[in-house]
């Protein structure tokens, strides 16, 4: 067994608790599955038996009762009352971890071809290969912003070689001051380094055995993204000799403690014939080379996706962006299921889009318009319905001649005859009285917050 799979689903989705308050976040329906069967299903079409979930118990029964993959899912429950990052959650399965590790997100989806990250690991014998995606923004607006310009969220800075491929500086902007440093080392042997401000982190991460155990005997680092990979990066190009006395002075003091136990301390020397399988990647490969490769240096890649799916569930927005996108999605993955469930009711199938999906047991009435929506099971809408662009959860309840535009309607929830509903969002077991006419509201329970 090269890999082993690790899949994180702890977190609760804290910029979106109004959707998570009711349904844990791996388990939010995203075209009509669970947001944890995506990076599963993404596992299991490389070839993969075995996966490690790391999650909570409400998510574990859900996952062993409705769990219909070939994969056998190994699922490890945190404690209840545990506050963990991910990378606490990597040393709470460190027993289970004999080998190098490829580590997802619960909320990844992506069409990525996995090899390709994973060539890299293995080419170059990295210590860390990761996705990231060009970012790009949707024009469509997000339910309950009332209008209000989207937050600018802090950027990455990420630079890279000639290649695109080695990982040399990796950065937010809160972290940097008015001058970005380069360290002379780098520079060295990459005078040109390209930089790019619009790269996202796709959460894909190989690590090599090595960094694992290093994370074992690093309490303090409790996350992968935000402290073990910057860790890593800024590890390369220095030998084991040097860094610990050097480093210690250019980093932050408060990054102290993480150098207790240096990297190095961790890794063994590579084994020439480990790479003898991946000769014919080195021909293709114009970056570092078989030779230039010193045998004890930390080594940090990335495959830059920049076509196809790649997105994090990770706000409202990127939420309703995911299941718009996700119909064409499943076409390509589950083509010998219909997009419109055999079970479903439909008196007027001409006015449902072919961009839209329709789970099982629901019922649409006469003249009823679908379109760019999904609708989840055991759904009722009534006659002379329009809805568009929009996602409707399981049990929701949409009386004659309602208007629905741009929105989440959560389970349970029910318009009443004549509503008019536009850019909202619409909490578990709500209901939206006869004729009332919202726009760019969140409707929620008392014990529903979210940050937008």
């Amino acid at each position: 067994m090269e890999f082993q799979a690790v899949v994180m689903a702890v977190g609760g989705g804290s910029r979106m608790t109004d959707l998570t308050s009711g349904i844990p976040k791996p388990l939010l329906p995203v075209g009509n599955k669970p947001l944890i069967w995506y990076p599963l299903n993404l596992l299991e079409r490389v070839g993969f038996e075995e996966v490690i979930v790391v999650t909570t118990r409400d998510v574990q029964k859900a996952l062993c009762a409705e769990f219909k993959m070939k994969m056998k899912p190994d699922i490890v429950c945190i404690p209840d009352d545990a506050d963990m990052g991910t990378a606490d959650s990597l040393r709470y399965i460190y027993p289970k971890l004999k080998t190098d590790v490829l580590v997802l997100s619960c909320d990844l989806i992506t069409d990525v071809a996995l090899h390709e990250v994973v060539d890299l690991f293995r080419a170059y014998d990295a210590s860390l290969a990761m996705l990231m995606r060009k970012g790009q923004d949707s024009l469509e607006p997000v339910p309950g912003q009332k209008g209000k310009k989207k937050a600018v969220e802090q950027r990455d800075f990420i630079g890279v070689d000639s290649t695109g491929k080695r990982l040399l500086f990796m950065a937010n902007e809160a972290d940097l001051d008015e001058e970005l440093v380069i360290k002379g080392s780098i520079l060295q042997k990459y005078p040109r380094i390209r930089f790019h401000t619009d790269l996202v982190d796709a959460h894909l991460y190989c690590l090599k055995k090595y960094v694992v155990d290093f994370l074992m005997e690093n309490g303090s680092i409790t996350s992968i993204r935000s402290e073990l990979i910057p860790y890593l990066v800024r590890k390369q190009f220095s030998s084991a000799s040097s860094q610990q006395g050097q480093e210690e002075k250019e980093e932050d003091l408060k990054k102290k403690e993480l150098k207790s136990l240096d990297i190095y301390s961790f890794m063994k020397e590579a084994n020439t014939l480990n790479l003898a399988p991946y000769d014919a990647c080195w021909n293709a490969c114009r970056g570092d080379r078989w030779e230039d490769l010193p045998r004890s240096q930390v080594r940090c890649y990335v495959h830059i996706m920049k076509e196809g799916l790649c997105s994090r569930v990770s706000t409202l927005g990127l939420y309703m962006e995911a299941n718009r996108q996700v119909p064409k999605l499943l076409s390509a993955l589950c083509p010998e299921e219909p997009l419109v469930h055999s079970s479903a009711q439909i008196v007027s199938k001409h006015l449902v889009g072919v961009d839209s999906l329709i789970g099982p047991e629901t019922q649409i009435g006469e003249k009823s318009s679908i379109k760019c929506s999904v609708i989840g099971s055991s759904c009722l809408i009534k006659d002379r319905v329009t809805i568009t662009n929009c996602l409707l959860m399981n049990s929701v309840t949409v009386e004659e001649g309602s208007n629905i535009q741009g929105s989440v309607i959560c389970n349970n929830a029910v318009i009443e005859k004549g509503a008019d509903i536009k850019d909202c969002l619409i909490g578990s077991g709500q209901r939206i009285e006869a004729k009332a006419k919202r726009v760019n509201e969140v409707i929620v329970g008392s014990d529903q917050l979210m940050e937008i």
